[in-house]
């Protein structure tokens, strides 16, 4: 043990060299104040003993550190991330970092282990890696015996581990025996203009061969040609010949000189292509196997891969999911019911979003999970005309005799009749059409759980979308027991839809954030909106029913987006009799001249059946409670003591 100087600290520091003369805290676990991480000997500690730690490599880090794979500019040691970052994550191990990091001007930030372990790698000083076999792996422990805490994969490729792997006890970081001891510059024949230097990503670039980009880890780089290639990619062997059962004929590897466009998924690839002379088709090595048939969950039916479209043979012209003009040129899936297209990027976007149909013989599930159980007559145009639904007891007529019925509610999403609908003739029961079609099991892009969301109903819920409470129909997730109302489900669908008060079809971005025209609220995130002009609405506002059947008003109620009279005194809610803002949507009655704030008509319990029974807890009333419509003398809530 020998003193040293305090490395900043207002003590002076003692060093250690024997594990037994560290002084642990309650836990048993003493931690270095730079890094973090467990110290281990040989380290610095407070001759006062006020539990400030330092490894040696941690208190002998540079202030500021040329880094061979960022060789651009000068890495700085700081206390602590910027104040300007909400949060901090390596850019190597992908960790949150608290204490002191390595940081670069170019928004490139490493754990000051991280930042000295690759710097001794670009060194070529491993005196520090142990070389262990996976067959017998070892994990670091409190006592001092070494274990690998990670052995799934190398740190320097993200690729699996091999037999055998290089570790570090001090950072416990795997590496590849091959990715210890890399070349720092090499030449490529995917690459002539320049040798390729090994580096990190900074630039946050794909790979050039396979199209990937991956923040962590080693690449090989040009960056005044801004072209960067995996590790994996640069040593693999490309296949001359590739042949897949998914394409009826082999491709043929084709070192090109520039970029090209991928004919399979659109996107942009360079130097190694892959080409069928018979079809006339370039495409990367990846797509090769592309799936032909997919079951994803953005879509109810199987979606089929086409390398060219006839954009006569569609009735949306953008992509679903993102939104982007299509491009009939290269390659898209496609719904043949819907006559809708999917980007492959988007399709493909990860592992949980889409399963392949291996089998293209096999018939579709879509009529397994279909709601109508049986279809006992048809029109001519081939629509179901009487069907057996199986949340009802009774066959079902198609109906568009709206007018009638202007005065019920569709049992599945509880909004008026307003479009086609099937009804029941043995009792007081109405469907839309478009609830009908919904199936009983369904996978929803905005839900992250894995299985299939299963059709429910009499169940009372609030919907996790819209927060509105209902004993309506309703999809539940049986994994996360959340649930979501018709009307959200409809609503968020992948495709363009019609809004009120709107001449352009509106596309739901979940990204952006804005103002709903409707409310006025500021700063949602998630909205409809117009690629044409500056019109916005959040879910809520879009989902909300056009015409609403109000206790006192005989008429139903629009929902109203402008309000033409000018004279002030008209703006106020007849209702609460507060001022209303004549530029926000409100529920009208033409005919008896009633204006109403949308919250004013839409009470809390508007989405409940009428003539629902329901047992509160015993501490709030004993008795069974039932949903009405309105009571005469507006008795006091037992519960606010306010007016019902």
């Amino acid at each position: 043990m020998e003193e040293s100087n305090n490395y900043g600290h207002q003590h002076p520091l003692l060093l250690i060299l024997n594990q037994d003369q560290l002084i642990h805290n309650q836990s048993g676990v003493t931690h270095c104040s730079r890094c973090g991480e467990e110290v281990s000997v040989p380290c610095f500690c407070c001759v006062e003993h006020c539990g400030f730690y330092l490894h040696k490599a941690c208190a002998d880090a540079p202030l500021e550190l040329n880094h061979p794979f960022h060789p651009h500019h000068t890495l700085v040691l700081l206390q602590e991330p910027p104040s300007s970052y909400t949060g901090c994550v390596c850019d190597f191990y992908d960790k949150t970092c608290q204490k002191f990091i390595y940081h670069c001007s170019c928004e490139l930030d490493f754990h000051i282990k991280c930042a000295l372990f690759t710097f001794n790698v670009a060194e070529n000083n491993l005196k520090e890696l142990d070389h262990f076999s996976l067959q017998h792996p070892l994990i670091s422990t409190s006592n001092g015996d070494e274990e690998l805490e990670d052995v799934s994969k190398c740190f320097g490729c993200r690729e699996p581990l091999a037999k055998y792997t290089h570790f570090s006890p001090n950072c416990r970081f795997n590496l590849h025996e091959k990715c210890a001891k890399l070349p720092f510059k090499l030449n490529h024949n995917c690459h002539h203009k320049h040798p390729l230097t090994l580096q990190f990503n900074s630039e946050r670039l794909s790979c050039k061969i396979c199209q990937v980009t991956r923040r962590r880890g080693f690449v090989y780089g040009c960056s005044p040609c801004k072209f960067v290639v995996h590790i994996e990619c640069v040593s693999e062997s490309l296949d001359l010949i590739v042949e897949d059962k998914r394409h009826r004929h082999p491709f043929t590897l084709l070192l090109r000189g520039s970029s090209f466009i991928c004919d399979a998924c659109g996107t942009e690839g360079s130097y190694a292509s892959y080409i069928c002379c018979t079809c006339n088709i370039m495409v990367h090595k990846k797509c090769t196997s592309l799936p032909r048939i997919t079951k994803s969950k953005w879509h109810d039916h199987r979606l089929f891969h086409k390398y060219f479209l006839r954009i006569k043979d569609f009735r949306v012209l953008d992509y679903i999911i993102c939104h982007d003009e299509v491009n009939t040129e290269h390659g898209s899936y496609y719904c043949s019911k819907c006559t809708v297209i999917f980007h492959v990027k988007c399709v493909m976007k990860d592992n949980d979003s889409y399963e392949i149909v291996e089998n293209e013989d096999e018939e579709s599930t879509d009529e397994s999970v279909s709601s109508i159980t049986k279809v006992l007559e048809r029109n001519d145009a081939g629509e179901a005309t009487v069907i057996e639904h199986f949340k009802h007891n009774h066959y079902l007529i198609l109906s568009d005799r709206v007018g009638e019925y202007d005065d019920k509610c569709c049992g599945g999403c509880l909004l008026p009749i307003v479009a086609s609908f099937y009804y029941c003739t043995q009792c007081d029961f109405f469907l839309h059409k478009v609830c009908v079609e919904l199936p009983k099991v369904k996978h929803v892009w905005h839900h992250r759980c894995r299985p299939p969301l299963v059709l429910i109903s009499n169940e009372v819920f609030e919907c996790v979308q819209c927060l509105w409470l209902s004993n309506a129909f309703s999809y539940k997730c049986e994994e996360c027991e959340t649930r979501r109302c018709f009307r959200c489900i409809i609503a968020l669908t992948p495709g363009a839809r019609t809004c009120l008060g709107h001449k352009h079809p509106l596309l739901f971005y979940s990204k952006y954030i804005g103002r709903c025209v409707a409310c006025g609220k500021d700063g949602i995130k998630g909205l409809f909106r117009c690629k044409d002009c500056d019109f916005s609405l959040d879910h809520k506002c879009f989902s909300l029913p056009i015409t609403f059947q109000y206790k006192n008003d005989q008429h139903l109620l629009s929902l109203t987006y402008g309000d033409d009279n000018s004279y002030s005194e008209s703006h106020f809610c007849d209702v609460c009799e507060e001022s209303r803002d004549p530029n926000l949507w409100f529920y009208n009655c033409a005919t008896c001249d009633i204006s109403a704030h949308i919250n004013c008509v839409l009470s809390e319990y508007t989405f409940l059946k009428l003539g629902s029974i329901f047992k509160l807890r015993e501490d709030v009333h004993e008795h069974p409670l039932t949903v009405v419509k309105k009571i005469y003398y507006y008795p006091n809530c037992g519960k606010c003591g306010k007016p019902c």
